[in-house]
C-alpha cells in the first residue's frame, strides 16, 4: 500500500489545526514544532492545500493559516486529492491495456488488490478531520 509522506504530514498538520477550536490563525512554524515536520516541507504542502480551498492564509503579525471549512467537512480523501494522491494497493495502472506485468493480461491477484484499494479509499472518504481529533 502506498501513502507517501506528503499525505501523512498534510493530515497531521490539518488535524493539528483542527485541534484548535478558537480558529485563530496558526503559523506553520508552530505546526512544524508540534508535529516534527520540516517547515519547508509544510510550506510546499500548504500551497497545494490553499490552492484546493482546504486552508486560508491570513496575513499580518498574528497571521498564519486557518481551515477553510469546519473540520467535520474536510474528508481525508479531499486532502489526498488536493495533493494529487490517493491510496494505491495496485502496482499497475488498472486502466492500462498492457495489464499488470507489461503483458496483455492482469496478474492473478489483480482483482484482490483492486477490491482492497476500493475499501481503503472508501474508508478515507468516510473519515474527516473531526474524526481524528475525537480519538
Amino acid at each position: 500500500m502506498r501513502l507517501n509522506t506528503k499525505s501523512r504530514y498534510a493530515v497531521m498538520a490539518l488535524a493539528d489545526m483542527a485541534n484548535f477550536k478558537d480558529y485563530k490563525p496558526i503559523s506553520l512554524r508552530d505546526i512544524s514544532l508540534r508535529q516534527s515536520i520540516s517547515l519547508n516541507y509544510l510550506e510546499q504542502i500548504f500551497l497545494k492545500l490553499k490552492k484546493n480551498n482546504l486552508v486560508k492564509s491570513i496575513r499580518g503579525t498574528s497571521g498564519g493559516y486557518v481551515l477553510a471549512k469546519s473540520a467535520n467537512n474536510i474528508k481525508l480523501s479531499e486532502i489526498f486529492l488536493a495533493l494529487d494522491e490517493n491510496v494505491k494497493t495496485l502496482g499497475c495502472d488498472k486502466n492500462s491495456k498492457k495489464g499488470c506485468n507489461g503483458r496483455s493480461t492482469k496478474c492473478i491477484t489483480h482483482n484482490l488488490w483492486d477490491e482492497l484499494d476500493l475499501h481503503i479509499n472508501k474508508f478515507f472518504e468516510n473519515k474527516n478531520l473531526d474524526d481524528l481529533i475525537r480519538y
